[in-house]
């Protein structure tokens, strides 16, 4: 409204002002100076209230009238996502060229209170990694068992399945006991991140580094000596799956890094976070225990 009252005066001061001109050798001339001079001066006062009504708007204008060009040039400058292929393999082979990441994943020591329970603890890590609020113990209390007792018939040993659920005593060593593999340990991270973790046992070792390349930490399973044991340390159970071979060198820690020379882990059972280890050993025991790992996807 006012902006419209301002354009209005002026239009009137245009047109008294004009047939003043056009008349000012008249006798009515001099009434059409007077309202001439009377419409300017209601269009000034209009043009100040205007300018102190709409002083904010003005402002921001007038600032960012001077800001356009480079915020511009900024968004031209900013890479846009490609849709070619070529491109987008560009993208992944630097990812790849990373030859080093370390990262500071919670450590959780097994030791007192679970001996046989380093599958859990390493689990425990890996879900508080995750954000997840989780105890070794309560682990422990809620991992599936394969309760089939030891005995020994004929020079065979008859014991659980690691690959069906914990097996034995995880709290002593007082009574026999074992560990457990990567299903029931995936079963169990199920619960706690339902569709959010990945089972990646069998694949090769690229899947772990490229995990640890976007910040996800790996729990595996490989031996405390982190190398490639001799056939001596292993022997064969008769489970009610059927056969199945192990070692009492088995172990479980959780990747969190690695190297050109070294992969690094959390180790529940000695309490050294950001241990290592030479990579390439390292990887042959991990692939001597079947390749399992779990991860976030």
């Amino acid at each position: 409204m006012e902006v419209t009252l301002l354009f209005g005066t002026g239009a009137m001061t245009l047109i008294f002002a004009a047939a003043y001109v056009k008349n000012r050798f008249l006798k009515p001339a001099k009434p059409l100076l007077i309202y001439s001079f009377l419409s300017l001066m209601l269009f000034v006062v209009l043009c100040v209230y205007n300018l102190n009504l709409y002083k904010e708007d003005i402002s921001q204008a007038v600032s960012s009238f001077g800001q356009a060009e480079p915020e511009k040039a900024i968004q031209e400058e900013r890479p846009k996502e490609s849709t070619d292929p070529e491109q987008k393999q560009a993208n992944v082979s630097t990812e790849a060229n990373v030859t080093e990441k370390i990262l500071d994943a919670p450590l959780i020591n097994q030791m007192p209170e679970l001996p046989r329970g380093c599958e859990v603890t390493s689990l425990a890590m890996l879900l508080q990694d995750a954000g997840v609020n989780a105890d070794k113990m309560t682990l422990a209390k809620e991992i599936k068992r394969d309760l089939t007792p030891m005995t020994k018939q004929n020079g065979k040993t008859y014991f659980g399945n690691p690959h069906t659920g914990f097996v034995g005593d995880m709290y002593s060593f007082e009574t026999p006991g074992y560990g457990v593999y990567n299903e029931p340990i995936f079963e169990l991270a199920e619960r706690y991140l339902p569709g959010k973790v990945e089972n990646i046992t069998g694949e090769s070792f690229d899947s772990i580094i490229n995990k640890l390349k976007d910040n996800k930490t790996v729990w595996i399973i490989t031996n405390a000596t982190f190398d490639v044991l001799g056939e001596e340390e292993f022997r064969t159970w008769e489970t009610p799956d059927g056969p199945v071979e192990i070692t009492y060198r088995e172990h479980s820690v959780l990747v969190t890094g690695f190297d050109e020379n070294y992969i690094y882990f959390n180790d529940p059972l000695t309490g050294i976070k950001n241990n290592k280890s030479n990579k390439a050993a390292f990887i042959a025991a991990w692939e001597q225990m079947g390749k399992q790992a779990i991860s976030l996807k």
